[in-house]
């Protein structure tokens, strides 16, 4: 059973590529193919597959020849993904996180923290504190991934999270408190 997900993308992925989609350079399961200046995308994420093009008619397209090959369903247009809200309006794509961000704080208790109009403090200042109380060192790197996650929408918080993660290898006390401050 545990090879039945590499079989399921390598039947996927050969499928795709003999109809004409490359795969992409950087995201492997990023497919892409192009008619004249048109495009359409299918990207694989486990078992599902989201998709979306410049014109209808290519996207039309995809699902018929998925659907002569595969057993599928459509779901419609999708409004969550992977921690993004997406609203599509005939104006554009808007994405959100604002969710996400409500979910960080729940999980990691975080829920009384004080709203600041900068992502750190100015008077801040952070060392090892070598003799401060160790704190639950996979709590704080989930933390640290969380924020670098929210990091691609919200870039003003980049410098904080990353001075916060220099110190995941041995986290005390005292810079979980200041995580709290931010």
């Amino acid at each position: 059973m545990k090879q039945a997900p590499r079989q399921w993308y390598e039947r996927l992925s050969n499928f795709l590529l003999s109809h004409g989609y490359e795969r992409g350079m950087v995201d492997k399961t990023l497919f892409i193919k192009k008619s004249n200046s048109e495009i359409i995308l299918v990207q694989i994420y486990v078992d599902d597959i989201i998709f979306g093009a410049t014109q209808d008619s290519l996207c039309e397209e995809f699902v018929a020849a998925m659907k002569c090959e595969f057993e599928m369903f459509m779901m419609g247009e999708f409004s969550f993904f992977l921690g993004l809200q997406v609203k599509q309006t005939k104006d554009g794509i808007f994405l959100c996180q604002s969710k996400y961000c409500k979910e960080i704080f729940k999980k990691f208790e975080m829920e009384s923290c004080k709203e600041a109009s900068t992502p750190m403090p100015s008077s801040c200042y952070m060392d090892a504190d070598s003799a401060g109380k160790s704190v639950d060192q996979t709590k704080y790197r989930g933390l640290i991934a969380s924020l670098l996650y929210l990091t691609a929408s919200r870039s003003y918080i980049m410098f904080a999270v990353c001075l916060c993660a220099r110190y995941q290898a041995n986290p005390k006390e005292s810079t979980s408190k200041l995580q709290k401050e931010f």
